[in-house]
């Protein structure tokens, strides 16, 4: 699986039981019909279909475990090429002309999980149906469109600190890599009885801080995320007739089905056996 960061590439697999470990380049992780968890010296992560992780240069290690073929589709960027393309976003047409070869600081990412855009899906959906059979000039393009929607994202979640209280930038900066790497756990872990202490030492905060910090950046309490995230995942599981609501309860991390019928009806307005029949009648 290890490449030489001196260049870009692609890896694209399908497996249903993986788990690998060692240090990898920065990339972007995508997978179709299932999910992968990961863990980096950052934090844990679960990655979905409609989201793609990104993580800087570093250790990690990836598991998948499921009943059926998760498909992989993942491309790794070469040391530099970030920090090259950013320089040619942000700095001015003399300079670039007058220093073309100026080497740059580094471009360190915001490790988590992102839903995709429609630009990036757009360039993602063109790699992943011609990087097999491409010419070498082509694909070396692809890359620096998607490394220029990757920094353009950047650049709007660096925007987004301004809503943390603090007063230097370079601590809302890891206020909001703390309060995210709190988010991207509850993402990933969110059907597992997670406690508040449980979150925070996640996101190395106190638990005071860690809760008023994230509702600051979310405008929601992780408690709230951590049912959202339930009810949402039980709504495409009542879907399934085969499984009771007893086997939902339990997939998606409730105690009872007293606990679950509860909170699927404070959100939905409805008991998960009526949804289930809505589901069905409107699908007949």
């Amino acid at each position: 699986m290890k490449q030489p960061d001196s260049s870009n590439y692609i890896l694209q697999a399908k497996s249903d039981q993986f788990h690998w470990e060692g240090v990898g380049q920065l990339s972007i992780k995508t997978f179709m019909n299932g999910r992968a968890f990961y863990k980096t010296n950052r934090g844990y992560f679960g990655v979905e279909e409609g989201r793609y992780l990104l993580i800087n240069n570093g250790p990690y290690t990836i598991t998948i475990e499921e009943d059926q073929p998760v498909e992989s589709f993942c491309i790794f960027f070469k040391a530099g090429f970030a920090e090259d393309v950013y320089r040619t976003m942000t700095d001015s047409s003399d300079h670039l002309v007058s220093d073309p070869y100026k080497q740059n600081g580094s471009v360190e990412f915001f490790e988590r999980t992102y839903s995709i855009p429609h630009s990036l899906s757009k360039q993602l959906h063109i790699t992943k149906a011609l990087h097999s059979h491409w010419e070498h000039t082509c694909y070396e393009e692809q890359y620096h469109f998607l490394m220029e929607n990757l920094l353009i994202s950047h650049f709007q979640h660096l925007k987004a600190t301004e809503s943390i209280h603090a007063v230097k930038s370079s601590t809302r900066e890891e206020l909001y890599r703390r309060i995210t790497l709190a988010h991207e756990y509850i993402r990933a872990y969110y059907h597992q009885s997670l406690s508040i202490e449980e979150i925070a030492i996640v996101a190395c905060l106190s638990a005071n801080h860690m809760i008023r910090s994230y509702s600051q950046l979310y405008g929601k309490t992780p408690h709230r995320h951590i049912s959202e995230f339930r009810i949402e995942k039980a709504k495409v599981l009542l879907k399934d007739t085969r499984l009771s609501i007893t086997d939902i309860t339990f997939e998606i991390g409730f105690q009872n089905p007293a606990s679950f019928t509860k909170i699927f009806k404070q959100y939905m307005g409805i008991s998960p056996t009526q949804y289930r029949k809505k589901v069905i009648l409107a699908k007949n």
